[in-house]
């Protein structure tokens, strides 16, 4: 599943790119598997669970920034993605599951023209 996602993940990213090469999205590389070691000097540095897989690093009229959980249409959001989702919306960011590149355009086109 895991592998779809990523896919989908680089689309999204290729088409975001072209169309706005002016604006930073990018990725953050929380999750995968990883040596014990390596683990733990991540986590040491900071890395937590849930966070979301893409960030969006342009305020608009009404957020501070657009988080990003990317999921396949039968992926299902973890309780720590849960978790940070609620937090930064608290915070003034504005978060969704994007399961289609068809949906990341639409929230990226309605993110950028402040009508969400």
């Amino acid at each position: 599943m895991r592998h779809l996602e990523s896919k989908l993940q680089q689309m999204m990213v290729k088409w975001f790119r072209l169309r706005h090469p002016d604006l930073m999205l990018f990725h953050i590389p929380n999750g995968g598997k990883r040596s014990p070691i390596t683990a733990k000097i991540l986590k040491a540095e900071g890395v937590l669970p849930g966070v979301a897989d893409l960030f969006l690093m342009h305020p608009n009229e009404k957020y501070h920034g657009l988080w990003i959980e990317v999921k396949t249409e039968k992926g299902r959001q973890s309780a720590h993605q849960k978790h940070f989702e609620k937090v930064s919306t608290r915070e003034g960011y504005f978060y969704q599951v994007c399961k289609s590149l068809q949906e990341f355009n639409q929230l990226i086109d309605n993110y950028i023209n402040n009508t969400l």
